[in-house]
């Protein structure tokens, strides 16, 4: 009886990246490709319809055709895991922020690849395979990153929770605070307390700014390139 297969989802923003990794997959046969994304919010359907094994995550999807801010990764990949406990996640991405990165290994992912590096995607399927199968996977230049980490200024000034309220608030910048509470499963009073203590750690004054802050500091997923002053 031939073995499971293992199976892959693919959230990113251009199509012709999601081809590209298609075609990689495709020569390894204990692959099979069962659902592509182009925005975030189209992930949680794609997994109530699927059994996913491995998800191929960039960070620079749109949450929705709706909504062109980043999608709060740092809020959805703790509960994804949470919910689909075979679940494992592999970061594909252009971006190299040592801050962004450690919070999305603490968030649970299972390796980070940078989009340069072409020893990594002539290996993408042995790699998939490994990370189903319990194992990590850092590009060499994510892991020296990694590595440095506690070298890096300002890597220590925002809890988790901190971070995945401004991830929250930096997709949904309208979401009031009653909002934000349900989405992070908290009362409202908590999420004032978080964001009154993320204002002075960050020295400033309201959400926006705070966004603000910490993208310019690596802290939490840049713009889409389509807002780019």
């Amino acid at each position: 009886m031939p073995a499971e297969k293992v199976r892959v989802a693919i959230l990113d923003d251009h199509q012709s990246i999601i081809d590209g990794y298609i075609y990689r997959l495709s020569s390894t046969p204990e692959i099979e490709v069962v659902a592509t994304a182009t925005h975030g919010e189209e992930l949680t359907p794609i997994l109530l319809r699927h059994s996913v094994d491995v998800l191929l995550l960039d960070l620079s999807v749109r949450t929705s055709q709706e909504n062109s801010n980043p999608f709060p990764v740092l809020h959805f990949i703790p509960k994804l895991l949470q919910k689909y406990s075979r679940l494992s996640i592999l970061v594909i991405s252009m971006f190299a922020e040592p801050g962004l990165m450690r919070s999305l290994i603490e968030a649970g992912v299972s390796g980070y690849i940078l989009k340069d590096d072409q020893s990594a995607f002539r290996e993408l399927g042995n790699i998939v395979l490994s990370v189903a199968h319990g194992g990590i996977f850092f590009s060499k230049k994510a892991h020296s990153l990694y590595m440095q980490i506690d070298a890096v200024s300002g890597g220590e000034l925002l809890t988790p929770r901190q971070m995945e309220l401004l991830s929250l608030c930096a997709a949904y910048p309208d979401a009031s605070t009653a909002d934000l509470a349900q989405m992070m499963s908290i009362s409202n009073s908590t999420v004032r307390n978080l964001l009154s203590n993320l204002y002075l750690r960050l020295g400033v004054h309201s959400r926006t700014a705070a966004v603000e802050k910490a993208r310019a500091m690596g802290l939490i997923t840049p713009r889409p390139p389509s807002f780019a002053a």
